[in-house]
């Protein structure tokens, strides 16, 4: 089957993962895509690229675009045309580092300028990560969702080290982004990372890294 053939069958969606440095935002994408954790810390320079599909309710496929991006990025020229054309956004903080939280709002400003004038505004998450180290948590939950509600974010937290609820996130994010409504039983079926289920979901996962482009972005179709 040829690229252009298998791409007319699924649907595409790109989403970004934004957030400071040292938040857990490749680790959070390759818990996703590749099903594995690195234990030690590797600084995202410009640009990551993963590649995960979804079979959605209604056997609905669905390719997800993951692009992972540095957290030096921030100031940087080309963070506009990173997020440029996302219709997921995930900005993503270490609940056990307050300073990554107060950062979210240098964050989410810039993906609010870069979709100002574009018609579909993306679907974005707020995602606290590494709640399995709740007893070193600097960030209360309150707070969280506070952010979350002045802003029509959706409430999400993970621990991209164990696995719970990274699949969640990222379903759940797709499933608001198509308009489709997911019940207790499928959301709670991935709460934890189960393997079988996980590979039902797609073929093997392809990640690759790229360099940071050259030239504008275009939307994904």
């Amino acid at each position: 089957m040829s690229d252009s053939e298998e791409d007319s069958q699924d649907r595409q969606l790109k989403i970004v993962i934004i957030g400071d440095g040292a938040s857990g935002k490749t680790s959070l994408a390759t818990r996703f895509a590749q099903e594995s954790f690195g234990k030690q810390y590797k600084q995202t320079i410009g640009l990551d690229f993963f590649l995960k599909r979804l079979n959605m309710p209604g056997n609905l496929n669905v390719t997800l675009q993951v692009w992972d991006i540095g957290g030096q990025t921030i100031g940087g020229k080309m963070l506009d045309k990173y997020i440029y054309g996302a219709q997921g956004v995930l900005l993503v903080y270490d609940i056990t580092n307050y300073q990554s939280f107060e950062n979210l709002e240098d964050w989410f400003a810039v993906v609010k300028k870069v979709n100002e004038e574009a018609e579909c505004q993306p679907v974005v998450s707020l995602v606290g990560n590494k709640i399995d180290l709740e007893h070193m948590r600097t960030v209360k939950a309150d707070k969280h969702q506070r952010f979350c509600q002045e802003n029509g974010l959706i409430s999400q937290f993970v621990s991209a080290k164990t696995g719970d609820s990274v699949f969640l996130c990222f379903q759940r994010l797709a499933a608001d982004i198509l308009g489709i409504k997911l019940n207790k039983a499928e959301m709670e079926q991935s709460q934890r990372v189960v393997k079988a289920d996980i590979v039902n979901y797609s073929q093997e996962p392809v990640a690759r890294t790229v360099n940071p482009p050259r030239s504008s972005m275009c939307a994904v179709q």
